[in-house]
């Protein structure tokens, strides 16, 4: 499967970028640019085809077409094998050799498109959400967004600020799973808590029920106050 197949640029345009290329290289050339419906396209049924330009990593691919051609009752071709150039400019996370997987990847937050208007919601406040796993750069992201003029909402200081005593979700998590999830000081030991809850789905789905809401209903005051500062 194709690395980022949303940003593969259209048939069209692919083929004329590749006409532009061959007619740059040598206007004298006779060729004929085909869509392939399946991984083998023509060189399996063609009987004028007599070579076919492999890579050491798509040379497999060119055996595979061969077998082929015999089961169809057409000569082999000739597999001529090319080296694929290097891209110096390329990441860790990228293929070494010069690739469209590795420039889609680049394209990536590059494409922006307008908002699209849902008669249902009102034009401001406009509210993005910032979601990923640890270390995929929601900080980073939300930091450069606030440098922009965003309100800047994070929802993990808001899951702490719901259990601190006088939050929204203090009494109903200590009156749910009892005193003894309780410092001295009144403030509750999450550690005593999540060993109360993670492994058992019930328990867990308990405490979800209870602060998830109330997460959510700061979360919405929050827009509100960035409403009201414009």
């Amino acid at each position: 499967d194709k690395v980022l197949p949303e940003l593969i640029e259209p048939y069209e345009l692919r083929a004329a970028k590749l006409r532009e290329f061959l007619e740059d290289v040598k206007p004298s050339l006779c060729y004929d640019i085909v869509p392939l419906a399946d991984p083998f396209g023509p060189s399996v049924t063609d009987p004028d085809l007599q070579c076919l330009v492999v890579s050491e990593e798509t040379h497999r691919g060119g055996e595979a077409v061969n077998k082929k051609r015999l089961e169809n009752g057409l000569p082999e071709l000739a597999l001529y094998e090319i080296q694929l150039m290097k891209d110096p400019e390329h990441s860790q996370n990228e293929e070494e050799k010069i690739s469209s997987s590795s420039l889609r990847q680049r394209l990536l937050g590059t494409l922006l498109q307008p908002p699209r208007r849902d008669p249902a919601l009102p034009l401001r406040p406009y509210v993005i959400g910032l979601t990923g796993g640890t270390g995929s750069g929601k900080t980073s992201m939300a930091k450069l967004l606030g440098q922009l003029g965003a309100f800047v909402i994070d929802a993990d200081e808001l899951g702490h600020a719901v259990y601190a005593p006088g939050g929204p979700a203090h009494e109903p998590v200590v009156a749910a799973f009892g005193a003894e999830i309780l410092n001295k000081d009144g403030t509750i030991n999450r550690k005593v808590l999540g060993a109360k809850v993670f492994g058992n789905q019930e328990q867990l789905k308990r405490l979800t029920d209870i602060v998830w809401p109330k997460i959510a209903q700061m979360v919405k005051e929050k827009v509100r106050e960035a409403d009201a500062q414009g």
